[in-house]
C-alpha cells in the first residue's frame, strides 16, 4: 500500500482517476468512483501507478497535493465549460464523465499548454507503473501476478532468480564489423 499520508481523501481519489485516463482498467468495486471502468482488465491503477507516483525518487511526490488539487481546478472549469453538472461530494475531475476526462488530460497534455510538462510527467509514471512494475522488484512483481507485466507475457526467471534467453539471437547472420573497428569494438 502507499504511503499517501501527505495527501487527503479526495486527492488521493483525482490521482487514481488520472491514472485511470491515462491507462484504463476495470472497476475495483460497483461503487469505485476513482476508475472509470472504461476498460476490461487492470489498468494503471491496479499496477500500483499510486504507489509509483509516492515513491521519492519520481521527483514528482512533493508536487502530487498540488497536481491533483490544480487538476481539480482544471476539471471545475471544464465541467463549467461544458454545463456539465457533478455531485459536490466527489471531487470535480473524478465527477467528470470518462470521456470529459480524457477530452481534459488531452488539453493538459497538448503541445504549448503551460502546464504541459507537469502532466506529462504524471502521464509518463502512470504508464511506467502498467508497464515496467517500476516501483517494485520485477522478481517479486511477477511473482505477485503483476497486472501490466502479465498482460506483456514478461517471463518468469529461472529457478534462481535470473533471467537467461537461450533464443535472445535474430537468427540471422551479423553484418561484418565496420573495417576501422577496434578490437574493443569501438569505432576508430
Amino acid at each position: 500500500m502507499p504511503d499517501t499520508t501527505h495527501l487527503s481523501g479526495d486527492q488521493v481519489l483525482t490521482l487514481e482517476a488520472f491514472a485511470d485516463t491515462i491507462l484504463p482498467g476495470e472497476k475495483r468495486t460497483p461503487d469505485d468512483i476513482a476508475i472509470a471502468g472504461a476498460s476490461d482488465g487492470p489498468g494503471a491503477v491496479a499496477a500500483g501507478a499510486l504507489e509509483l507516483l509516492c515513491t521519492p525518487a519520481t521527483g514528482l511526490t512533493e508536487s502530487l497535493p498540488l497536481l491533483a488539487d490544480m487538476l481539480d481546478r482544471h476539471a471545475t472549469a471544464h465541467a463549467e465549460a461544458h454545463e456539465l453538472s457533478r455531485p459536490e461530494v466527489v471531487p470535480p475531475f473524478v465527477a467528470l464523465p470518462f470521456d470529459h476526462r480524457t477530452r481534459l488530460v488531452a488539453q493538459l497534455t497538448a503541445p504549448g499548454h503551460p502546464e504541459k510538462e507537469g502532466w506529462v510527467g504524471l502521464a509518463l509514471f502512470c504508464n511506467m507503473a502498467f508497464d515496467s512494475a517500476a516501483h517494485l522488484h520485477t522478481v517479486d512483481a511477477i511473482a505477485a501476478g503483476h497486472p501490466g507485466l502479465a498482460a506483456m507475457g514478461f517471463y518468469d526467471p529461472g529457478d534462481d532468480g535470473l533471467w537467461r534467453f537461450p533464443g535472445y539471437s535474430y537468427g540471422g547472420t551479423p553484418a561484418a564489423p565496420h573495417p576501422s573497428t577496434t578490437a574493443s569494438g569501438s569505432p576508430a
